[in-house]
């Protein structure tokens, strides 16, 4: 699925979501959000790690990651680096955090 079909998924969701990329092997530290997001990858790999919770997610390309607020978490890039759209909900609109396949949402 092209970034525009990504995008127009989102849009049909009611979301407006942004865009975000980062290089191959870069590393967010452990935080946690105030806010209810959901994460699509466009291109490339991320690896999300719950860290509270021992639980890991690895996306690719078309996955879709759930996160509710308050939920710390770290994420990996991997080797051929990520482009992600990413929108934010309202606390309390995700109650559990949840990986959707490409294909599965």
């Amino acid at each position: 699925m092209s970034d525009h079909q990504l995008l127009e998924r989102l849009r049909a969701e009611g979301l407006d979501p942004g865009a975000w990329s980062n290089g191959p092997g870069e590393r967010y530290a452990p935080h946690a959000h105030a806010y209810d997001k959901v994460i699509v990858v466009a291109s490339g790999s991320i690896t999300f790690d719950l860290t509270a919770r021992g639980e890991r997610f690895d996306l690719g390309t078309g996955d879709r990651l759930e996160l509710p607020a308050g939920v710390e978490h770290d994420a990996t890039v991997g080797s051929d680096g990520v482009a992600c759209l990413e929108a934010h909900l309202p606390t309390g609109a995700i109650t559990v955090a949840r990986h959707l396949p490409a294909g599965a949402w």
